[in-house]
């Protein structure tokens, strides 16, 4: 982990305000219920845990959360996780609920209109500094660096970045900057985009986190708001303006990437597709996985249910409980079945005589005698019929579930009670 120097402490100055409202609609049926950052992750946490543990363990005390798309589960979950902050203590937790504030007829119309419409909530927080962040990647970061970057360059935004080569970084929006990492031009989804300076094969991909000084960042959201041909969103309008008519800076995440000794490569991931769901999850399953959940010195906190242990039973042979390279939550049993390489969220019951192989199996998930399921992402309190075979015919399965390119199959019960009907 990273070790701060002597420059102060300025999260405690700082708000986390993170835009939490988007769908997530490469996820498909994933989020048919819920918000991206709703989605569960790695056995225990939402997709969301990551940015605010981040922010909790970089000293930050005041968050606010934007919310929009179907966020019932993602405000009952930042509800019952996230309740301890104290305004006693000057801390506070904002859940900031598209509620047309500004208008009768205005919901959140982009990232920088999120954040202008509760301008006279954040004021009242008096803090000096706002660090805006995306709800919906799955990482660990000290922003504290990332402000001490943003007020040592005197900047007007600094921008969290990541390396990338530069022909995979198509669909970000890319900083092109000089050698003191100055940003000099900002492009949304390039069809070129432009190289590091002495690493042209490499591209800075903006990782949608972005410091501002309070008083500034109003300032530029109230002239966007005021202009009719903008779209009002951080990445579109926002970030150029400032490039062309301020100072960005360019903060790349391994400065500030938090790593355990297990740790070897700073860990990002934008688990917005159904592949990159699943490999995430499925990277949590290897001997030393790349993103250490383990690590007590930067934990990752979330709401935590009141569970049994996990249990395995029955030792005939062809009837083992047993888990071989898997993550097994609270709550689950697992009653003559085997797991390889798979994950079980919280109260999963794998019966007898199943086998299941590089699964991502979603809470309260019920799997029938004699299944054989091999990469699949099940969604939550799905009833797992018996003898159900996935995984071993392409075809079979791509009429019946939602199946990718690389073989990943999504199975919902709205799926499952389709076949039956």
């Amino acid at each position: 982990m990273p070790q701060p120097g002597s420059y102060g402490n300025l999260s405690r100055n700082t708000l986390a305000f993170v835009l939490a409202g988007g769908r997530g609609s490469r996820l498909k049926e994933l989020t048919d219920r819920r918000a991206k950052p709703a989605v569960y992750f790695g056995g225990k946490t939402r997709i969301i845990d990551f940015a605010l543990s981040n922010a909790i363990n970089s000293g930050i005390r005041r968050i606010g959360v934007a919310t929009q798309y179907k966020a019932h589960s993602l405000i009952r979950h930042l509800q019952r996780g996230w309740n301890f902050l104290r305004p006693e203590r000057n801390e506070s937790f904002d859940i900031l609920p598209a509620s047309q504030r500004v208008s009768e007829t205005q919901w959140y119309e982009g990232t920088a209109d999120a954040v202008y419409q509760n301008i006279d909530i954040i004021e009242s927080y008096g803090v000096e500094y706002i660090i805006v962040l995306a709800g919906d990647h799955v990482y660990k970061m000290d922003y504290e660096f990332m402000l001490r970057d943003h007020c040592e360059a005197a900047a007007d935004v600094t921008i969290g970045c990541l390396e990338v080569p530069r022909l995979e970084a198509t669909g970000f929006g890319v900083m092109q900057v000089d050698e003191q990492d100055r940003v000099v031009s900002f492009l949304e989804k390039p069809a070129d985009p432009p190289g590091i300076p002495g690493r042209p094969e490499m591209a800075l991909a903006s990782m949608g986190i972005y410091v501002f000084k309070t008083e500034l960042l109003f300032d530029q959201l109230r002239r966007d708001a005021a202009d009719p041909n903008s779209s009002h969103d951080f990445g579109k309008d926002i970030i150029p303006y400032l490039v062309r008519h301020g100072k960005a800076l360019a903060h790349r995440f391994p400065k500030s990437c938090v790593k355990s000794k297990a740790e070897h490569e700073a860990y990002w991931r934008d688990v917005g597709t159904v592949d990159a769901y699943w490999e995430a999850n499925m990277d949590l399953t290897r001997v030393v996985p790349d993103l250490d959940l383990y690590d007590k010195d930067w934990p990752i906190w979330t709401y935590s249910e009141l569970t049994p242990p996990a249990k395995f039973v029955h030792d005939d042979k062809g009837r083992r409980g047993m888990a071989v390279s898997s993550l097994v939550s609270g709550g689950c049993i697992v009653s003559g079945g085997e797991l390889h390489g798979t994950l079980l969220f919280t109260g999963v019951h794998v019966h007898s005589w199943t086998r299941l192989e590089q699964c991502v199996v979603l809470p309260e998930v019920d799997i029938g005698r004699h299944a054989r399921l091999t990469k699949v992402v099940i969604d939550r309190g799905v009833k797992i019929p018996e003898g159900l075979v996935v995984g071993e015919d392409p075809e079979l399965d791509a009429r019946r579930f939602r199946r990718t390119a690389s073989g990943v199959c999504l199975i919902t019960q709205a799926m499952l009670d389709k076949l039956a009907a």
